[in-house]
């Protein structure tokens, strides 16, 4: 038997009643999860698009400036990745 914390338990028996059963698939619940967090992972939230967005206008519309320094160092460490 697995044993359930109560935000578990409750989302469980949530599930469970909109299923109409009381047997559940574990393995498609992870993976489902698993497919849900990464998602998440990737997506950085609202704040981390937004701050995408805002990158890319400002660049669009020249607002950056850029430290020439820096990309200098990047090069010079070999940081950028290649297209292999």
């Amino acid at each position: 038997m697995v044993t359930e914390t109560p935000r578990v338990q409750e989302a469980l028996d949530e599930l469970r009643a909109v299923l109409g059963r009381r047997k559940l698939d574990f393995g498609e619940l992870t993976i489902l999860g698993a497919q849900a967090k990464l998602r998440e992972l990737r997506d950085n939230g609202a704040e981390a698009r937004a701050a995408r967005e805002r990158l890319a206008r400002e660049i669009r519309e020249g607002e950056t400036e850029v430290d020439v320094t820096a990309a200098d160092e990047v090069k010079r460490l070999g940081l950028i990745a290649s297209d292999r």
